[in-house]
């Protein structure tokens, strides 16, 4: 913790970066804080509960213009930074991260191409009980597997706090919010509800970097981190593709190459 908040500390007296993206102690958990002086980096933590993917933040408007950002980020947030540099929604050299690992070091990390390296030795891959989950549904024939999510999904208020909370749902205007034409029931109800959730896990798959925010952010306890990691493990499994430590803009819901499967839709 220390550590962490000397490294904060420098970094904005020396001028490196004007704010730095971390947590802090709130009620009732962890909240974002957005640190702009050295005086405050001392509010900045980190531990199990900080668990909101703070590379959301970076590409709101009124975030850019506080200056270049340092970003307290843990692999998935690293992950999901490399993933918009590769969408080119960030510059090589646009931010920085504080790059934090459970029982090891803080690294600072200047470009997007110093933190793919640094991805590059972590493993990558869900927390262990979503793959606990995952298993689960894997095992689960098809009819089970819809019929679980249709009763998941018949619960959601159509709140979109998981679209809020994902790095990867930067779009400025929303399928959602169209109406004219409207593609999907803006209602919450069965129909618009899995509409809505697979058009979504769809968009993620192959561009999602595990996070599992979406889920934890969801009111009701839906899991739907696990339809979009599900769908990545997919896309992974049929293409060799995934939202990974790769800064190359290859996804595998947007190229076609002669030699993919095509088992999936038969």
């Amino acid at each position: 913790m220390d550590e962490l908040q000397e490294k904060a500390k420098q970094l904005l007296e020396a001028g490196t970066v004007q704010v730095v993206i971390g947590h802090a102690a709130g009620r009732g958990g962890r909240r974002p804080v957005f640190v702009r002086s050295p005086a405050q980096a001392g509010k900045l933590v980190h531990d199990d509960g900080c668990w909101q993917n703070l590379a959301t933040y970076l590409g709101k408007p009124e975030v850019r213009k506080l200056g270049r950002a340092a970003v307290v980020a843990s692999p998935p947030v690293l992950r999901a930074m490399v993933q918009l540099g590769a969408e080119r929604q960030l510059g090589n050299d646009e931010v920085m991260a504080l790059a934090v690992v459970t029982g090891g070091p803080v690294r600072t990390l200047a470009t997007l191409a110093a933190i793919e390296g640094h991805l590059a030795s972590l493993p990558d891959e869900p927390p262990a009980a979503d793959r606990t989950e995952l298993g689960r549904l894997a095992a689960m024939t098809v009819p089970e597997r819809r019929a679980f999510w249709a009763e998941q999904l018949d619960r959601c208020v159509r709140c979109y706090a998981c679209r809020a909370s994902c790095p990867m749902c930067y779009c400025e205007r929303c399928t959602m919010e169209c109406n004219r034409p409207q593609w999907v029931p803006v209602a919450s109800h069965a129909l618009g509800n899995l509409e809505y959730h697979i058009v979504r896990a769809m968009h993620l798959a192959g561009r999602c970097v595990q996070c599992g925010t979406c889920g934890k952010s969801c009111p009701l306890g839906i899991p739907v981190h696990l339809l979009t990691l599900f769908a990545e493990r997919s896309v992974q499994q049929h293409f060799g593709q995934g939202g990974k430590a790769s800064g190359k803009p290859v996804f595998a819901m947007s190229t076609f190459r002669p030699e993919d499967s095509e088992t999936f839709i038969r």
